[in-house]
């Protein structure tokens, strides 16, 4: 039985992972990845547009199925600082869809409907949600999944 997921990344972030058919949470941490399995549904939420960026965009901006169970760890040297930054990664078959406003959406969302500070439940940066609310956020983004 597959399990759902919202994860929290800039726009620019998540579409840079859809670009490179890979997931990234939680800064690069790789327990919330192990917690995924192979088929199950992604969602990325982007609270703003750029990273650490303080332009709201508040939408759902890519969806897709967790591919393999394997994480890994990619080397990436950021601006050519040498930093050694290795985060944790899954790959993700990501599907055709629009971007998708939250806030139509707020009272249809179990994880979200009754809740006044709706935004709260994305602090962890991986949030499991119901299939329900995977199919809602999936219609919302015209995604045939």
């Amino acid at each position: 039985m597959s399990r759902h997921w919202i994860a929290v990344a800039s726009a620019d972030h998540a579409r840079r992972g859809r670009e490179l058919g890979i997931m990234q949470v939680c800064h690069g941490k790789g327990g919330p990845l192990r917690r995924m399995e192979a088929g199950d549904g992604v969602v990325y939420y982007s609270p703003t547009t750029a990273f650490r960026g303080k332009d709201r965009l508040q939408a759902f901006t890519s969806i897709g199925r967790a591919k393999g169970d394997h994480v890994y760890q990619a080397d990436i040297d950021q601006a050519g600082l040498g930093d050694g930054f290795r985060p944790f990664r899954r790959d993700v078959e990501y599907i055709e869809a629009n971007e998708a406003p939250i806030l139509p959406l707020l009272d249809r969302l179990e994880f979200t409907r009754p809740k006044k500070n709706w935004g709260y439940a994305f602090r962890f940066r991986l949030l499991e949600i119901s299939q329900a609310d995977f199919d809602t956020v999936a219609q919302a983004m015209k995604a045939k999944v």
